[in-house]
């Protein structure tokens, strides 16, 4: 079996961590974060990431997965509920071969609609405004 490569301090979702790279946050923790992708498939696609350093399912330790599965399934109860959808896509992704393309893991939560297929993945970057609006949504969602 192949060695996967070290955990990259410096990818885009570990800047996020360290705050220097903004971000449209709906859930933090002290072991968790979730925040809107700017490139949304559909509205209120989220990404739910671990704070512990891990490059994918391949090296993260069994509590912190479990921990950031819990926290995506907090979200995409919010989701479904914040943008009136009817199911949710939930994906996630590991090394090159595997689709990854920031090797931070991270898990997609993204609200659905019947009928309306998702836009093509880091295709169209989201207007801020609207984004600030589904954010507070969802926050308003997760606080019910």
């Amino acid at each position: 079996m192949r060695e996967s490569p070290a955990y990259d301090p410096q990818n885009i979702f570990a800047k996020i961590l360290r705050g220097e790279l903004p971000c449209f946050k709906v859930y933090e923790d002290d072991r968790a974060l979730a925040f809107l992708d700017i490139m949304p498939r559909c509205p209120g696609h989220t990404l739910v990431i671990p704070k512990a350093p891990a490059r994918n399912i391949l090296d993260i330790a069994p509590d912190d997965l479990a921990y950031v599965a819990t926290i995506a399934q907090k979200i995409a109860k919010a989701g479904k509920d914040a943008f009136a959808a009817d199911g949710v896509t939930v994906q996630q992704f590991n090394e090159s071969a595997g689709g990854q393309v920031v090797f931070h893991l991270h898990i997609h939560v993204i609200p659905r609609h019947e009928g309306v297929a998702m836009k093509p993945a880091a295709s169209v970057k989201e207007d801020m405004a609207v984004l600030a609006q589904h954010a507070d949504r969802l926050k308003a969602a997760l606080a019910r």
